[in-house]
Formats: C-alpha cells, sequence, structure tokens
C-alpha cells in the first residue's frame, strides 16, 4: 500500500497563499526553541494544531538531565546515555548534546524559567539509568509545563516571529525536489499554501498510535508520516518507548507518574504486595525504561493481575507530597492518598525514539526540510532513550536546525513564489466510523506491537492494518479527525513492519521469540523511504520488508 502524495487535492492558482522565510511545524520545545535561533531580520511562522501549552513538553514531569553537581562528570552521563541506548546511539552526537547541556540550562534560567533551588543552587534529582543525581526541575514535577511557559512567553514577544494556533499541517509542500513549505488547514477551513525558504518539522511524538499511553491528544503521529509521505527518510520507526508507570485506573484517562518517584525511593509491588524489581535487574527500581517495563509485564503476568504498584509509604510523608503536588493532586482525584496509598501503575506509550533521520545540523534527506525534537531520530537515543534527555534534546537540536535554517534562508537568492502544484486525490465512497477504526487500531497495537512482540502478533497487527487502510487512505477527509487517522495508519504500519524486521530484542524492541541482541546482524538501523521524483512517490516500502535497507 502506497499512500496519496497529498491527503488533499489543491491546485496552487487558485488557493489562498503565506509567505514566510522559515516555516516552523510544531510549537513545542523544539519548536520554539528554533524559532529563537532565527535572525531577527527573518520572518518565521510556527504553525501549531492546537495550543502551543499543548504538547508533549507541556507535560514532561521529571525535568531536563545535565552535568551540574561538580562531582558529576560529562564523561558520566555520555556513558549513561549509551548505555542505556543499548549499542545504538552514535557517539558524537552523545557527546555533543550531553556537552551543550549546562549552558541550554543556563539559558532556561536566563529567560525566566523558575526551576527548583536548594540553598541557592539548582536542586537536582535522579531517575533511572542515571549515575548522578543530575535532573534540574521546576514546581517538583512541573518541569515541563514551567519550561513551556517561559519559552512561550520570550517567543511571543520577538517581533519577527508570528504563531498560528489551531492551524493543522496536512502535508509538506515539494517542488523539483525541495521542500517549499506546506499545506496547512486553519480552523477546518480550506487548504492554506504556506511557502518557505526552509521548513523545520518539530511535531513530536507517537503515543497516540496507542491505547495505553502518556501523550497528549495532539500525539497522532503526523510528523513522521507527512515526511514519509514527501520521501523524507525516516529510521528506527520500531522503537517506542513504554513509560513504565502510567497511572492504572479502569475507565479513566491515563497519567504519568514520573520516573523521578522512583528516583526518590519508591517501590514497586505485585499484587501480593512483593517488591519485585531486585529480582530482575541489580539497579531494582532505578533501572532504565526499557528494563523495568519489560519487567512490570512479566511481573504482571506471573500475577495474573493488570497492573503493579508504586508504594511510597516508606518514605517522609511531607517530603513525598511537597516534591510531587501534581501526582499527589491526580491520585487524590482517585480517592489515593501517594504517601500512603499504593499507587496502581502499568507501562503505557511514552516517546518515540525513531522518526525523521537528521544530521547534527537537524538536516533532514529533503533539501530545504530540517527536524528537532521528537518527530526525528538523531542517534541520541540509540534504542532507548535515557530519562530526561528528551527536553535536553528538543533543546540543543531545536537551536541548532534554527540556526542552520535561517543560515541557508540568507542564502535563498530567488523570490519567493507560488509554484505550480495540482493535485488530484481519489476518494472512496464507503463510509465509515472514523471514531471506531481509531479505537480499533490502538487496541490492536497495544495487543500485539506494545512492550513484548513477537512475529506471529506483529503479522496480524500488518494484516489488520493493511485492511484498514485499503478504505481509509483512498478516502478524501476535510477535517483533523480524518487527517489524523490517516497519518495514525501511515506510521503504525511502518513502525509494524520495521519490528517484523528486526528479528532481536534490543533496548525498547523486545521480541519474546528473538529475546537476545544480536550485535553481528542487528547493531544497524532501519530506514524507511519511498523512492521518489521531485517530492513525488513512485514506490512504497509499507508493508514490504524486503524494501526497508538496513544500515
Amino acid at each position: 500500500m502506497t499512500p496519496p502524495r497529498y491527503l488533499v487535492p489543491f491546485d496552487t492558482r487558485q488557493e489562498v497563499h503565506r509567505f514566510t522565510d522559515v516555516l516552523i511545524i510544531g510549537g513545542g520545545l523544539a519548536g520554539l526553541r528554533a524559532a529563537n535561533a532565527v535572525q531577527p531580520h527573518q520572518r518565521v511562522l510556527v504553525v501549531t494544531k492546537d495550543v502551543l501549552r499543548e504538547s508533549n513538553s507541556n507535560y514532561a514531569q521529571g525535568g531536563i538531565a545535565g552535568v551540574i553537581d561538580p562531582e558529576d562528570r560529562f564523561e558520566n552521563h555520555i556513558r549513561d546515555t549509551l548505555i542505556a541506548g543499548a549499542n545504538l546511539c552514535d557517539e558524537d552526537v552523545v557527546n555533543m548534546v550531553i556537552r551543550e547541556g549546562p549552558s541550554r540550562i543556563e539559558e532556561l534560567v536566563r529567560w525566566g524559567t523558575q526551576f527548583d533551588f536548594d540553598a541557592g543552587e539548582l536542586e537536582l534529582g535522579r531517575e533511572g539509568g542515571h549515575s548522578h543525581e543530575r535532573i534540574v526541575h521546576a514546581q517538583g514535577d512541573a518541569t515541563g509545563a514551567e519550561i513551556m511557559r517561559a519559552v512561550i512567553q520570550r517567543t511571543r514577544d520577538l517581533p519577527n516571529v508570528r504563531i498560528l494556533e489551531n492551524a493543522f499541517t496536512i502535508d509538506l509542500l515539494t517542488h523539483e525536489g525541495r521542500c517549499r513549505g506546506a499545506v496547512i488547514s486553519e480552523n477546518g477551513g480550506r487548504p492554506v499554501m504556506v511557502w518557505a525558504k526552509e521548513t523545520i518539522l518539530c511535531t513530536g511524538g507517537a503515543g497516540q498510535i496507542f491505547r495505553e499511553s502518556t501523550n497528549p491528544p495532539v500525539a497522532t503521529a503526523d510528523g513522521t508520516s507527512l515526511a514519509y509521505r514527501a520521501g523524507v527518510k525516516l529510521r528506527d520507526m520500531e522503537f517506542m518507548q513504554f513509560h513504565p508507570t502510567v497511572l492504572y485506573i479502569a475507565g479513566s484517562s491515563r497519567s504519568l507518574i514520573t520516573e523521578a518517584v522512583r528516583g526518590e525511593g519508591a517501590y514497586l509491588v505485585d499484587s501480593t504486595g512483593h517488591r519485585f524489581m531486585p529480582e530482575y535487574d541489580d539497579r531494582a527500581e532505578l533501572a532504565p525504561r526499557d528494563v523495568v517495563s519489560q519487567a512490570i509485564i512479566r511481573q504482571m503476568h506471573k500475577t495474573s493481575h493488570p497492573c503493579v504498584y508504586l508504594d511510597l509509604s516508606h518514605l517522609n510523608a511531607k517530603h513525598v507530597l511537597a516534591r510531587f503536588p501534581g501526582i499527589a493532586l491526580a491520585c487524590s482525584k482517585f480517592g489515593l492518598d501517594i504517601a500512603s496509598d499504593r499507587i496502581p501503575v502499568r507501562p503505557g506509550a511514552h516517546y518515540m525514539v525513531g522518526g525523521v533521520t537528521v544530521d547534527r545540523q537537524g538536516r533532514t534527506s529533503l533539501p530545504g526540510l530540517w527536524a528537532a525534537g521528537e518527530v526525528t531520530s538523531s542517534g541520541l537515543h540509540g534504542a532507548n532513550r535515557l530519562a530526561s534527555n528528551s527536553l535536553l534534546e528538543g533543546l540543543v537540536y531545536g537551536a541548532s536546525a534554527g540556526v542552520a535554517a535561517s543560515r541557508s534562508a540568507s542564502e535563498e537568492v530567488h523570490e519567493m513564489r507560488a509554484l505550480p502544484i495540482r493535485q488530484s486525490v481519489t476518494s472512496s465512497s464507503e463510509s465509515f466510523d472514523i471514531d471506531d477504526v481509531r479505537v480499533s487500531l490502538k487496541t490492536l497495537m497495544g495487543r500485539f506491537v506494545g512492550v513484548e512482540r513477537d512475529a506471529a502478533g506483529l503479522q496480524k497487527a500488518a494484516d489488520t492494518i493493511r485492511s484498514y487502510s485499503a478504505y481509509v487512505m483512498n478516502h478524501q477527509f476535510s477535517d483533523e479527525s480524518g487527517w489524523e487517522l490517516q497519518n495514525l495508519l501511515t506510521s503504525a504500519v511502518i513502525m509494524v513492519t520495521s519490528a517484523m524486521v528486526r528479528t532481536e530484542s534490543r533496548g525498547v524492541h523486545f521480541r519474546s521469540d528473538h529475546p537476545a541482541p544480536d550485535d553481528e546482524h542487528w547493531r544497524r538501523h532501519l530506514t524507511v523511504q519511498i523512492n521518489v521524483d521531485g517530492g513525488y512517490p513512485q514506490r512504497g516500502a509499507l508493508l514490504e520488508p524486503a524494501n526497508i535497507p538496513v544500515v
């Protein structure tokens, strides 16, 4: 199945047009940091599908990792990142990001971010996989929200930056092998052509592919899907990180319980009250996320119970409530006192490790297109992201992509103009319930493409998604819900196909039928890309494992 090049029909000779020097798609931390890096004389347009605060960045609880403690060393943070990445990180990228970290944190302080301090020094926490206390946090467990508050305020004050909220990016505009901007829909209206000298993709994650997820509703894999349709190279799409501890209350929405809770000393116990993590890893509750998630799933199977529990009752109650006020409030709505009651948790889809392939500047395989943040595969995370390295990556790569795109835009000598592009879409007349298909997809992915996978389950997922796609992808939608479903299906099938091909277990990708890592054959990346000529797909790699090159 090859998806349509564009999801909507248009003729650029008859549409409304906007022009900007740099177009940034996505209003999370990576996108706003990129906007701040563009030269002040250049026009910047930030397009976000919801309001600015609705992003994965805003919901980040734990914090941002950086070598701040004099007893810590860059080499320690680098080593921790490489170990968590399961032998698949790009060591040069890891070195670059980690060493740039402290200066980016200092920058946030200058911009007005109110981190938590203790005796005049930044208060540092510890999370799974980290050998030292190096997690900078704000308001206890509301780090992302506080960082975004400060960065949003600073960005809104920039005279050269315009922010367009409630605008859905449908597709990238490509012409003669180069990205020329994007097709967007403002408040559900007709397509608008946004022409840009350079475009930066910062659309965030894909957690809504799964039923159990910490991600907000906006995380519908838009970036990886629209990039794929434009012929951009994707990489490592089998690596979806599952956070071990998501609040599990039947019938309620899922809430993240930050890893910092375990960093403060919380225990994981099963339904019988047994603390089980020391039996799976010497680091116990502070093992990396892939280890803890897999241990929880196995313990749930052993006890035939739908969840495990976080136990903080042995810790100082006053400190617990002061350190995690947001989590305390969320749990109190269900009658739970986090200082004394066990908190029911289970793994949920949390962070898309793979994504659009970028170099150290954020350059993608498509000229004119850059990318930063969770939508990318930069090489920092390898096969598993170390806790609190995501906000750090967004800052470092957002700044880098913004500088590089700005420089490239200043070198563009040709006047921007609307290019003649016509796109027709063949629409199926078959009617169906969008919400029903979406729920079915999320349930399917959680069952067969979750923490544990095997060939039979992956094949069933692939076959079922193929049947959904047969009528969904050929349907012409006119609103966000339909476009999101098409994006969810596109990225889901790439994820499933990649997981089928990688016949080993590494990091967040655990194959019960291939439970060990295989460095000889699989210490390498899987890439997926439609063959293109001037940005138009000629042949698809979806559901064709043989067409996925291994590099």
